[in-house]
């Protein structure tokens, strides 16, 4: 078989390519490798997607059978599981969810028990145990794994982040877009909790409307909401939480590499930006490092996935990073993006400068960035047609030092993405239109 785990886990869609049978093997072979022969505590969490439930008991079966304990924590944001797995003492913890993607996926993530997602040689170990015969252990009687139900999970991680706010909120209205996803009830607790008038948009358990129309991903809801109820701030959220976008008192957006900015540019004022360095990837906008630099704070990039990130930021020891898609790390406090985290430490800083953030969010200004998703069948080898390596050296030769341009598949839909940043609006998209055509076209052997 191919290399089953991706940038973010294993993903398909459910019941026809992430199959209940495919999930309970994964979940025997992390056990077994995870627990070095002796399987303990797995943390289990999902979204609100409808498969859930049917891969939730596939991974439940494949910890039980080799002997481990599979503790199901529920509906939570991927990364309150990794924050549970750390403080829950458990070998690993294994959330079900595709994130941002369509309602048919689903995906298995899994941490360590420190919290990180797996590098790279564990997940390749647990992937040789499912390519051969299953002779994994099969324990029966008193040796058989247990199962246990956490239901006071989600109140644990929803008590650590209130204790990381610096101050309370009363008075100051904020709209949240839970995009019917896994911080449906948690995202609005968080803020009501800190004194804030919540306006909750797509805040239920609806696993058929997850992130459509809606959430980080569709963040014109958002703004629409901000400007009809006169909020203060907001947040929009996609299925599994460990993303956020914001919007200003304006109804402004404020994406990844905003937040990013803003809380860099407020860390290294105090003094409290070590190294006065962040990470972010290839597709974060060239104004922000212009922004940061002027700051005197260096901008590392990385290749686009927040595993990538992370990693560079543990190898730098660099306390803030993320991605522009609203992926943000504050490494002191968790092990990978976090969505709510991310908005209690955006409100510090607002808090902490009494400033609006649109005033904040000003201060790093924006090239013209324009983002092209084309949809292919088959991306291996595509990049590599001749047609389309001449339509990005063409483009590249003509926005010289003027700008960029960024082409990649994703790692986790049947996508490339082509990013252009340009002196104009006009330029960026005339020259993202045309590369993205070329590779349609050629993606359907034009």
């Amino acid at each position: 078989m191919g290399r089953l785990f991706g940038t973010d886990g294993i993903r398909g869609v459910a019941n026809a390519d992430l199959t209940p049978e495919l999930v309970l093997r994964v979940a025997r072979a992390a056990a077994t490798v995870l627990g070095r022969g002796a399987p303990g505590r797995v943390m289990i969490g999902r979204d609100t997607r409808l498969s859930g439930p049917l891969l939730e008991a596939a991974c439940v079966a494949g910890v039980c059978s080799v002997g481990g304990e599979a503790v199901r924590c529920g509906i939570l944001p991927t990364p309150a599981l990794a924050y549970l797995t750390v403080r829950g003492d458990a070998m690993c913890g294994v959330m079900l969810s595709a994130s941002h993607n369509p309602i048919e996926d689903n995906g298995v993530k899994i941490f360590g028990r420190d919290g990180f997602k797996l590098p790279d040689p564990v997940e390749d170990e647990i992937e040789r145990l499912l390519e051969g015969p299953d002779a994994l252990p099969r324990p029966a009687g008193a040796a058989l794994g247990e199962v246990a139900d956490d239901p006071g999970s989600a109140d644990r991680y929803l008590a650590w982040l209130v204790s990381l706010a610096r101050g309370r909120l009363d008075g100051v209205r904020i709209v949240v877009d839970c995009a019917y996803g896994a911080a449906y009830d948690l995202a609005p607790c968080l803020w009501r909790e800190l004194g804030a008038t919540v306006i909750p948009l797509n805040a239920a358990p609806d696993g058929a409307r997850i992130n459509v129309g809606c959430g980080s991903t569709h963040p014109a809801v958002l703004q629409e909401a901000v400007r009809r109820e006169h909020a203060d701030l907001g947040f929009a959220h996609d299925g599994d939480a460990d993303r956020v976008i914001a919007a200003d008192e304006r109804g402004n957006i404020v994406d990844g590499d905003g937040i990013i900015g803003v809380c860099a540019l407020h860390l290294a004022a105090r003094g409290d930006l070590p190294g006065r360095r962040v990470v972010t990837t290839t597709m974060s906008n060239l104004g922000l490092e212009q922004a940061l630099a002027r700051a005197g704070i260096a901008l590392e990039r990385t290749a686009v996935g927040d595993r990538f990130v992370l990693e560079r930021m543990r190898e730098l020891d660099a306390p803030l990073g993320g991605e522009q898609s609203g992926h943000v790390i504050f490494l002191r406090h968790a092990t990978t993006g976090d969505g709510l985290l991310t908005g209690v430490q955006l409100a510090n800083v607002l808090l902490e400068s009494g400033r609006r953030l649109s005033e904040l969010a000003s201060m790093i200004e924006r090239l013209p960035q324009v983002l092209h998703n084309v949809r292919v069948e088959q991306k291996a080898g595509l990049l590599d047609r001749p047609e389309v390596r001449r339509a990005i050296e063409e483009a590249e030769h003509a926005l010289g030092r003027r700008g960029r341009l960024f082409v990649r598949p994703s790692g986790t839909e049947p996508l490339v993405r082509v990013m252009v940043e340009a002196a104009t609006q006009e330029e960026a998209e005339a020259t993202a239109t045309a590369v993205a055509w070329a590779i349609a076209r050629a993606a359907v052997g034009e």
